[in-house]
């Protein structure tokens, strides 16, 4: 029976985007790969999905063929499976790919292909992996070969891997700098708020606990009450209070300057990883 969706590649992202089809599907829907086929076992076996000995037969036993691959690592991939995907479409089994690679446009993976398929481009993050995730969307639309079928049924696959958006594909490499990038440095701030709590005494278990309770709930409320950040901000700092002094101690350190070259640096990058 065919599979809904095949992983080419089990890192740290694929993994994740693994863990959330296999908990909003049957696992036997789900088959993976990975150029080391250990750690692909190893994550079947705990998920309960199947293996595949290689990425042909990835695309030969699913609809859905996401291609959970570095840039740097794509077209050695597509030039390995183009062959197969072209007999697939040929022998009447409608393939579709996904691709997750940073900076590669859809134009790009066509120009690598002997044959007319459904391509969609997504972003992801890593928290998709406990289902809070994002998941930004985009296709091929111009030549309308991805179908409203074709979303539904992927975002219906992929549902609990957390929140979806579609948006264009000029936006997506801006967008995904924003989104796929955040939770590291929301790690690094958590860490830093966890290591100054520890200094003023407050047990390490405790002080991350407290921190990551707290930007968690701070991101709900920029979610949920749809106020502007600076507004939520202004609303914690009491006047004359401890909190707009620590506001003014991340404003002497360049807090703000340190995001937004964070942003700019990574959206830099990965103009450069599409050009591979």
């Amino acid at each position: 029976m065919e599979k809904k969706i095949g992983f080419i590649g089990a890192g740290n992202m694929g993994s994740a985007l693994i863990t959330a089809a296999c908990r909003g599907n049957d696992p036997k829907d789900v088959i993976i790969t990975d150029y080391l086929l250990d750690k692909a076992k190893a994550l079947a076996d705990k998920l309960g999905c199947c293996v595949a000995s290689d990425n042909v037969e990835v695309v030969r036993s699913a609809h859905y063929i996401m291609l959970a691959v570095k840039p740097q690592v794509l077209n050695s991939v597509i030039k390995e499976i183009n062959p197969v995907l072209k007999e697939c479409i040929e022998t009447d089994k409608p393939r579709a790919l996904v691709s997750m690679a940073a900076g590669v446009t859809i134009e790009n993976i066509k120009k690598k292909l002997d044959i007319e398929l459904p391509i969609i481009r997504i972003m992801p993050n890593t928290p998709v992996s406990i289902g809070k995730g994002m998941i930004l969307l985009t296709s091929n639309n111009k030549e309308a070969v991805v179908s409203e079928k074709d979303f539904d049924q992927f975002i219906s696959i992929m549902n609990a891997a957390g929140k979806f958006d579609r948006i264009s594909e000029e936006d997506m490499d801006a967008a995904n700098v924003a989104m796929g990038c955040t939770p590291a440095y929301a790690y690094m701030f958590i860490e830093a708020l966890a290591d100054g709590a520890v200094m003023t005494g407050l047990p390490r278990d405790k002080a991350i606990k407290y921190a990551a309770q707290a930007v968690l709930g701070a991101a709900a409320m920029v979610i949920e009450s749809r106020h502007h950040p600076g507004i939520l901000k202004d609303a914690v700092c009491s006047p004359g209070g401890s909190t707009i002094v620590g506001v003014a101690e991340l404003e002497k350190h360049g807090f703000r300057s340190a995001a937004i070259q964070a942003v700019l640096g990574a959206y830099n990058k990965t103009i450069d990883l599409g050009k591979n």
